[in-house]
């Protein structure tokens, strides 16, 4: 789930990207023997598992199309799946499940064989009783990633497995001149989701389902993980301006070296090395909240779905069981650093990982977006710019949860 560029200059990109992608021919169009795929990954990663799948099966050609996540890839698969245009193949992800299976755009994939290798946390992510329309291989999992050396400068040799001791670090670096922590505010806070889903995770699971069947509220539930994040604002620990950063701009002041912490995932690992070559760096889960236990923001990852107006669908199956198999999984790992959880191909995972590699195969991680049943996509909108609006002090985290209600009940 890479950060990515704040809305205003998303929505430029999204313009052009789908009149760039409505362009190239979707499940109605193309050779009989050609497959359209718009992928979430980067041609860097997507475009050799591509190959090897179509070195392996010479009378299947995919053409791909790639947007990238979050806002981007779920605005320009909604503008093709509208107008009639969608690919045989694409991904479905937590901020468009609900639309694409309760508009029966996608196939149900449960019967397939190959469908056995995938843990039953990923497929009861991107299912609907008992179908199941989403190949995920991969969860992910955000923490704390950290530079060694800047919190050595202070005495540290990691990431405090408590809040208050997190904060008292953020502010011994920067007594210490070292900006302590970045993150990107234009998706939903890494740590929020931490503490909402530890809250959850020692409520029984059950928080999410009492919120939407109304015998519990957002404000009720999120007042107080709300108010915990936000001391990182109200103590002058973080800076409200990040709410004008992008995850590339974030990333990029960790890189060199001019800021102690940021939160991030597998997905910066590889990055990092090529940027920031000698750095020494990890990833640690999130603190624990007061009254609760380090925990992990995440999903699993977003899923090969198969359109289900397709004229191809037995050739996007063949696509699709490439890609799930060890082979398949095994490609893109090795490009994409994921941490994959088929039951057919252990990946080697970085050993900046190890402090939540173990989580994050047994799906003990937490995304509000994957828990909510209905409005997930407004629901996050709207969270969002609260959290915003909350940092730069024009709104309270109690504020900010009922926000949140007030949408649910108008949506």
């Amino acid at each position: 789930m890479k950060r990515r560029s704040r809305i205003a200059t998303a929505l430029t990109a999204v313009a052009t990207l789908a009149l760039t992608l409505t362009a190239c021919s979707g499940s109605s169009g193309g050779d009989d023997d050609t497959l359209t795929f718009l992928s979430w990954s980067g041609e860097e990663v997507m475009g050799p598992v591509v190959k090897q799948f179509e070195k392996e099966h010479p009378d299947i050609k995919v053409e791909v199309s790639y947007a990238p996540p979050v806002a981007e890839y779920i605005q320009a698969l909604q503008t093709r799946v509208l107008s009639n245009t969608a690919p045989d193949v694409f991904v479905i992800a937590a901020e468009n499940k609900t639309n694409l299976i309760e508009g029966k755009h996608v196939v149900d994939l449960a019967a397939e064989p190959w469908m056995s290798t995938i843990p039953e946390f990923n497929q009861k992510t991107y299912s609907s009783g008992d179908a199941v329309y989403g190949a995920s291989t991969s969860t992910w999992g955000a923490g704390i990633m950290y530079n060694e050396e800047l919190l050595a400068e202070v005495g540290a040799d990691g990431v405090p497995a408590t809040w208050d001791d997190f904060l008292a670090l953020c502010q011994e670096l920067k007594d210490a001149g070292i900006t302590p922590y970045l993150e990107d505010l234009s998706q939903m806070p890494t740590i929020v989701s931490s503490f909402v889903g530890a809250k959850n995770a020692s409520e029984g699971f059950g928080m999410d389902a009492a919120i939407f069947d109304g015998t519990s509220s957002f404000e009720d539930e999120w007042t107080e993980p709300l108010t915990q994040f936000n001391r990182l604002y109200a103590e002058g620990l973080g800076d409200p301006n990040t709410v004008g950063l992008t995850g590339d701009q974030v990333f990029d002041e960790f890189a060199n070296g001019r800021v102690a912490m940021i939160t991030s995932g597998p997905w910066n690992v590889t990055p990092l090395k090529e940027a920031a070559p000698d750095m020494k760096f990890a990833i640690a889960p999130i603190p624990a909240a007061p009254d609760g236990d380090p925990y992990l923001a995440g999903a699993a990852s977003p899923g090969y779905a198969i359109n289900a107006k397709s004229d191809k669908i037995e050739q996007a199956k063949t696509f699709l069981e490439f890609l799930v198999s060890a082979e398949g999984v095994e490609a893109f790992q090795k490009l994409s650093a994921d941490i994959t959880v088929t039951s057919d191909f252990q990946p080697t995972v970085d050993p900046s990982l190890d402090a939540i590699v173990e989580d994050v195969r047994a799906g003990n991680v937490y995304l509000p977006m994957i828990a909510w049943t209905r409005s997930e996509d407004v629901l996050n909108v709207e969270a969002v710019a609260q959290i915003q609006q909350m940092v730069q002090g024009t709104v309270t985290p109690q504020e900010a949860a009922a926000a949140l209600d007030q949408k649910l009940a108008s949506s």
